[in-house]
């Protein structure tokens, strides 16, 4: 377990930033390096008591030891958590903003369930009034679960992701958003034209793309929704706006791919109808996966795309168990992230998220360890977004967005865990064990967004 200071880079921030110091002690965990490829007990940051100092613009100055850096900070404002653990905040690689109020909905596949309850769903976004009404609701689901960052589909309506956009900026959130391009196979009410998509994609990067801490995403639904012609618009859009993401669905369902197929019969796979029109990228984020061949995991791995991993939608649709193995492999390892993609996710947790992640990798006779699952959560899916500069970890310089779990959140939580701070790299991964398979929002005691807490208000 790593426990370095980087108590020399604080002049350097700080004589960037300037401002007031204030700083936060307790236990901490992060990531320094990805536990699929390094060993656990190198990659994991672990310090039982330390102190976390930041700036009045949000963001780190110094991270370390308390005992180390306590005669360097005498003097500034210290907020002490004992027997709690502090984590950057949970990072959300796929989730769908429109559909948080149809979460449990019953008894269908992707494509029965997307026409029964989503698309009626998703109609009533194009009143901005409601939009911003869910929006709120929304973000402050995201907040109360310990979500810091989320990479999130509106609705095809514009004034959804304006709604979106405008209540992410009032909270100084980082999020990825984008409006839904979607030109066929969907009720009329919610279609676009390759035209239309275009012109209103456009417009929403110019207003909102890399506004304070606000990205843009082109969002063709996915290849079924779209004709070929939409989809060229977004490579038009991405060609033209070159730091903007892709983000959308691949290889959920297995009756998905096969009307793909149908639909792009020029095409070799359903990986290949994005990458014909110039979607698959360093920036394309690419939701599920569960289908994906060995020749796509490879195109993904040679094209630094990324996979959202969503196992609770995966397994409520019947969609299939993703090969976690294959994202990892260490011949073509593709950059991977975890997904709550709620409404067909069943929690906004990613604790709970990670939990049926482990359920998956054990009905595939693969092991997926806690800090493997947190780091999905944290800097892997910083890493699979592009921003492992900003987000995902303690490093000085990155954003201080972070949460305080608490081990003894529940009553059962408090018998599992007789001793809330960890001592040893056992008792540690012990620990954060219960609280990936037993945790849940109750299990997020606080979330910090730059440095401010947010949640609970």
């Amino acid at each position: 377990m790593s426990s370095q200071s980087s108590a020399t880079a604080y002049q350097a921030t700080n004589s960037k930033t300037g401002g007031p110091c204030h700083g936060l002690r307790g236990a901490f965990l992060d990531f320094v390096a990805d536990p699929f490829f390094t060993d656990e007990a190198a990659s994991i940051r672990y310090l039982p008591d330390g102190l976390l100092v930041m700036d009045a613009t949000g963001h780190i100055c110094d991270f370390g030891p308390y005992d180390t850096l306590a005669a360097l900070y005498g003097d500034i404002p210290v907020e002490v958590y004992r027997d709690r653990l502090i984590m950057p905040g949970f990072i959300d690689t796929h989730i769908h903003f429109p559909q948080i109020g149809m979460m449990a909905a019953y008894g269908e596949q992707l494509l029965e369930w997307l026409n029964k309850y989503t698309f009626p769903t998703e109609r009533k976004f194009q009143d901005p009034d409601f939009a911003r009404e869910m929006a709120d609701r929304f973000l402050d689901e995201l907040l109360r679960n310990g979500t810091t960052t989320a990479l999130v589909f509106a609705a095809v309506f514009p004034q959804s992701a304006d709604a979106f956009f405008a209540a992410a900026q009032a909270r100084h959130l980082r999020m990825i958003a984008g409006k839904v391009m979607m030109d066929r196979n969907a009720p009329d009410y919610l279609c676009d034209t390759p035209e239309s998509a275009y012109a209103d994609s456009k417009a929403l990067i110019e207003k909102w793309h890399q506004t304070d801490r606000l990205l843009y995403a082109v969002t063709p639904r996915f290849a079924i929704t779209s004709t070929p012609e939409q989809l060229q618009k977004a490579g038009q859009l991405l060609r033209e706006y070159p730091g903007v993401y892709l983000h959308t669905h691949l290889s959920e369902n297995v009756n998905e791919v096969g009307f793909v197929r149908e639909l792009f019969p020029d095409c070799d796979c359903y990986l290949d109808t994005y990458d014909q029109a110039g979607l698959v990228g360093e920036k394309s984020v690419f939701a599920h996966g569960v289908q994906l061949t060995d020749e796509e995991f490879r195109r993904l791995s040679a094209a630094r795309a990324a996979i959202a991993f969503c196992p609770t939608s995966n397994l409520f649709l019947g969609s299939g168990l993703f090969k976690l193995e294959q994202a990892k492999s260490a011949d073509h390892p593709v950059k991977l992230g975890l997904g709550t993609d709620v409404g067909a996710g069943t929690s906004f947790s990613l604790l709970q998220t990670a939990n049926e992640a482990y359920k998956v990798a054990q009905l595939r006779n693969q092991q997926l360890s806690p800090f493997k699952a947190l780091f999905l959560a944290t800097l892997g899916g910083a890493q699979a977004l592009g921003l492992a500069d900003k987000i995902g970890s303690f490093d000085p310089g990155k954003e201080a967005d972070f949460i305080v779990l608490n081990p003894q959140a529940t009553p059962l939580l408090t018998l599992r865990n007789p001793q809330p701070t960890a001592k040893t790299l056992a008792d540690l991964a012990d620990l954060v064990f219960s609280l990936v398979i037993m945790g849940d929002d109750r299990a997020i005691a606080a979330t910090y967004i730059m440095g401010q807490k947010s949640w609970p208000t």
